[in-house]
């Protein structure tokens, strides 16, 4: 797994904790798979922190390219209507519509 921590796709800054601001959680295909959601005040854009803990890889983690604000802001409000975002076996609306029907 990647040893350095999560940084803006555009300016490359390192994050804080409280650059965080959202998480989702889902298996796909028996492997759990972790999308950590990072806003960059400075350029505007979000970063996702992509974690997968494969089943016949191990564990793996790569930031995302610059998400543009709307776009960003459409994928949080998926994350935002579960009750349980960091629930992988969670099957709400939310998850089928933010994984794309791909959840086991």
């Amino acid at each position: 797994m990647s040893e350095s921590g999560p940084a803006c796709a555009r300016c490359h800054r390192r994050f804080a904790a409280e650059d965080r601001v959202a998480l989702i959680s889902g298996r796909i295909m028996g492997d759990e798979c972790t999308d950590f959601f990072y806003w960059c005040a400075g350029c505007e854009v979000y970063t996702i922190r992509l974690y997968r803990d494969s089943f016949t890889v191990g564990e793996s983690a790569h930031d995302s390219e610059p998400i543009p604000r709307d776009e960003g802001d459409r994928r949080l409000q998926l994350v935002r209507g579960c009750p349980e975002p960091e629930n992988e076996r969670c099957r709400c609306e939310s998850h089928r519509a933010y994984f794309g029907g791909w959840l086991d």
